[in-house]
């Protein structure tokens, strides 16, 4: 039986790597048809085309797959060892540490765990209360912190009441994956998509405050009605659980005491100064967005010097070192689509196709980053487009791209990092796995809604406010 079973995996392996090698060829073969027939225009297009399907098809292998790709371009002499290091946004990955060592320390200070006791102890929990909790929560956890922290820190409060109360934990998980990737959209904190666009289209953290948290805002209660309505029969039966343990005069689970202080203090402390970045920028003459990378940066190094026994444990253990040099290999493959003239050729073809009429532009990007969200994680996805926004030059364009990348995570179980950590998380606890129908048939209702709830923002922004957006 075991030998049957490798011989199947193996025989699976086999295709998926045929399909990842083929498509990559085809890519490579297409964009030398579509007039890009220079050799390192092929060679680009071809690894950026083997590392989406590496996504798609071998996700466990798709760091080192990455790094074979960046291996033939810098070999191949696509792009320059400096051109590499200038596209690899060390920027960003540097934010990215900063925020991670960060959270680390929020975690052992017991800053989330305070929180879900907060949410516990309440006195007069109902099942519609305790989901428009998890709503808000999930969202404002995502846009303070991260979508990761956020979905691991909601879902332990969600395996503690549904096991307390003896009801399925898969609908509750969804929902808290599905507000926590609409509420990633809200700040440049909540998804590293957040700070690729803030960066690159030079929005500051209060152009996301005045833009794009309204945007999440309206589309977050959008999705809470659907909520209400899809889970009514699961909400109810919570409902008639609490109800029921309540007058058995019992708890959520156990109440212990959480010194949250020092925790609070340092997350508001951190979000203040990354949210008055901008201002201090122009009163210290500094470059944009300089502090906004800093900032983290400098916060956990403090924190590291306080906690100087933890100190190695939030660098080596807190940092996710595998995801992060995936970033990097991916921005470098794409910059490297930049470097030799393949998004300036894709943007001009795109706006002879589409125009360049911004009523018809925001839709056509917000839905096709959606839909490649849905299929390719959506760090993938919106790094490959980044370019042709840039080169087109058009603001609302770069909200479009945000929206369609969170939004369009939603609707399927691969479409975002908080998507595959939560079924993990539910494998692992409970041996269950939330198959792609269960997911997909509410998923692609929420993403296409809210997808259209934020275009139709974008737009509204567009004509009132041209200028400022």
């Amino acid at each position: 039986m075991q030998n049957n079973n490798d011989k199947l995996n193996m025989k699976q392996v086999s295709i998926r790597l045929a399909i990842m090698i083929t498509a990559s060829i085809l890519i490579g073969i297409l964009s030398d048809y579509a007039g890009m027939g220079e050799r390192k225009q092929v060679l680009a297009t071809s690894i950026f085309a083997l590392i989406i399907s590496a996504t798609l098809l071998f996700w466990n292998f798709r760091l080192a797959i990455a790094f074979v790709g960046m291996a033939i371009i810098l070999g191949g002499k696509v792009i320059s060892l400096e051109q590499f290091i200038n596209s690899a946004e060390l920027d960003i990955i540097l934010f990215l540490i900063g925020m991670m060592t960060l959270v680390g320390v929020l975690k052992d200070l017991g800053l989330f765990t305070w929180i879900i006791q907060l949410i516990i102890n309440k006195k007069s929990m109902t099942g519609r209360l305790f989901i428009i909790i998890v709503i808000i929560m999930s969202a404002l956890m995502a846009s303070i912190v991260d979508e990761v922290t956020s979905i691991v820190f909601m879902l332990a409060l969600i395996f503690q009441v549904c096991d307390t109360l003896k009801v399925k934990p898969t609908p509750f998980v969804i929902i808290s994956v599905i507000a926590t990737n609409i509420g990633s959209s809200g700040t440049m904190l909540g998804n590293p998509i957040g700070i690729l666009i803030g960066t690159k289209a030079g929005f500051s953290f209060i152009d996301f405050l005045i833009y794009a948290s309204p945007i999440m805002i309206v589309s977050l209660s959008g999705a809470l009605i659907i909520v209400l309505l899809w889970y009514k029969k699961e909400i109810n039966l919570l409902h008639e659980r609490l109800v029921a343990r309540r007058e058995m005069q019992l708890g959520l689970g156990p109440l212990i005491e959480i010194p949250f202080k020092k925790g609070l203090i340092i997350l508001i402390s951190a979000i203040s100064l990354i949210a008055l970045h901008h201002v201090l920028e122009e009163k210290l003459g500094i470059e944009k967005n300089t502090l906004l990378i800093v900032a983290p940066l400098a916060i956990s190094g403090l924190l590291m010097i306080w906690k100087n026994e933890r100190a190695r444990h939030y660098i080596e253990s807190e940092v996710e070192w595998w995801t992060l040099l995936f970033f990097m290999m991916l921005f470098a493959v794409a910059g490297s689509l930049e470097k030799t003239g393949v998004t300036e050729h894709i943007a001009h073809n795109f706006t002879n196709t589409f125009g360049t009429n911004l009523t018809v532009l925001t839709p056509v990007i917000l839905f096709i980053t959606a839909i490649g969200s849905a299929f390719v994680d959506n760090i993938v996805f919106v790094a490959a487009f980044i370019p042709v926004v840039k080169e087109i030059g058009a603001a609302p364009l770069w909200w479009a791209l945000l929206f369609g990348g969170c939004f369009g995570g939603n609707i399927t179980l691969i479409g975002s990092t908080a998507n595959i950590v939560a079924l993990g998380m539910v494998e692992k606890r409970y041996r269950q796995h939330i198959s792609f129908f269960e997911w997909f048939k509410f998923g692609i209702v929420i993403g296409v809604i809210t997808s259209v709830i934020a275009c139709l923002l974008i737009l509204l922004f567009t004509r009132f406010m041209p200028a400022a957006i």
